[in-house]
């Protein structure tokens, strides 16, 4: 990659503790996104995703993330969106060390959002030392005292119930997450191709939950709920050298369908496209990349870049066209490798909710 692309929280592989490296191995990533797998565990079609042993880490992949937001609102109708993502990234392959020469590093990003507001927060953690991990049952991930962790009756197969807490410097939330509709596996019965080249990861959702909960802005608390929507994905080369971000869009329809797209972005300009289609039913379907057509209608300036924060999306298969714009223009990430992260309100042939995530500009 080179040295204007910046990392995010879907790429982790934006790396963490590279403070000690020059500027054009940060912006390669820290978990080096485009590199070759090398002895890393390699994605692979057909392989059958288990739960509650997916849930857990995979260590012999080079990252992955358990990541979570959520389109809330109080109860004047005021909109909120709350982000969670705790990401690992392995520094080399083979066996797992303890204590401190464990290879393992993690990062957390937490975000709170409304109309008039943008805040975040970040944790950084080195693996083998209890500061930051994930078990898979009992499903607990965790960073310092930010926790995604399953209650008492949480069935494996739904992920459901969870809690969910994070805090930054003026901002806190703690969530009530349940759903009874199965988890849903993204691209091809979970294997996501993120390229013509062979690059992939492994990638399922739980779109369905429903929120509950309160978010505390400077100190005021307030009662909200809405819909949320987590992703898990682990890979060891999950781009191209030649990719240089993403868009990438989660979209809740009044209908009950949902929507996952993304783009990532080429730099000879040729695009990938992938998406799936997910029915209220849980039924998962994906989507033909010439049949997704994804346009910036709009720009906002944040600082020196120019971001795409309102998009056209058209899907002629599912009769879909339809607008998206941003809560807050301005929801920018500014964590050590920042991105824009927010959520969106959705008009046209479909109305709706969601959020966008852009890496790279």
């Amino acid at each position: 990659m080179s040295d204007s692309v910046r990392l995010s929280r879907r790429g982790f592989a934006v790396g963490l503790a590279l403070t000690a490296l020059s500027r054009k191995a940060r912006a390669q990533g820290f978990a080096g996104l485009g590199r070759d797998a090398g002895e890393f565990a390699p994605v692979v079609p057909g392989r059958a995703l288990t739960f509650p042993l997916d849930h857990g880490a995979h260590p012999e992949f080079r990252i992955e993330w358990w990541y979570l937001t959520a389109n809330l609102q109080d109860a004047a109708g005021v909109a909120y969106g709350v982000q969670w993502t705790l990401f690992r990234q392995a520094m080399r392959p083979g066996a797992q060390q303890e204590g401190w020469a464990n290879q393992q590093i993690w990062m957390a990003h937490a975000a709170l959002t409304r109309a008039d507001t943008h805040r975040s927060a970040e944790r950084f953690a080195r693996g083998g030392i209890g500061q930051a991990g994930v078990t898979a049952s009992p499903f607990r991930a965790w960073i310092d005292n930010w926790q995604m962790q399953g209650l008492d009756a949480m069935e494996p197969a739904t992920l459901s119930p969870l809690y969910l807490t994070a805090s930054g410097a003026d901002f806190s939330y703690a969530l009530r997450l349940e759903v009874q509709q199965s988890l849903v596996l993204q691209g091809d019965h979970g294997y996501s191709k993120k390229s013509e080249r062979g690059q992939a990861s492994y990638y399922y959702s739980q779109p369905y939950f429903i929120a509950s909960g309160q978010v505390t802005l400077d100190g005021q608390v307030v009662e909200v709920s809405g819909k949320a929507w987590m992703d898990r994905e682990w890979s060891s080369q999950p781009l191209a050298s030649d990719q240089t971000g993403w868009d990438w869009f989660s979209l809740h329809l009044e209908t009950g369908d949902k929507l996952m797209l993304f783009r990532l972005r080429q730099s000879d300009g040729a695009h990938y496209f992938a998406g799936n289609s997910i029915g209220s039913d849980g039924q998962s379907v994906p989507l033909a990349a010439s049949d997704i057509v994804i346009t910036p209608t709009a720009t906002t300036p944040i600082g020196e870049r120019q971001l795409p924060t309102a998009w056209r999306i058209a899907i002629a298969s599912r009769g879909l066209s339809i607008d998206t714009t941003p809560l807050n223009a301005r929801s920018w990430m500014a964590t050590s490798f920042p991105y824009w992260e927010g959520p969106i309100a959705i008009r046209g042939s479909h109305s709706g909710i969601g959020y966008l995530e852009m890496t790279g500009y």
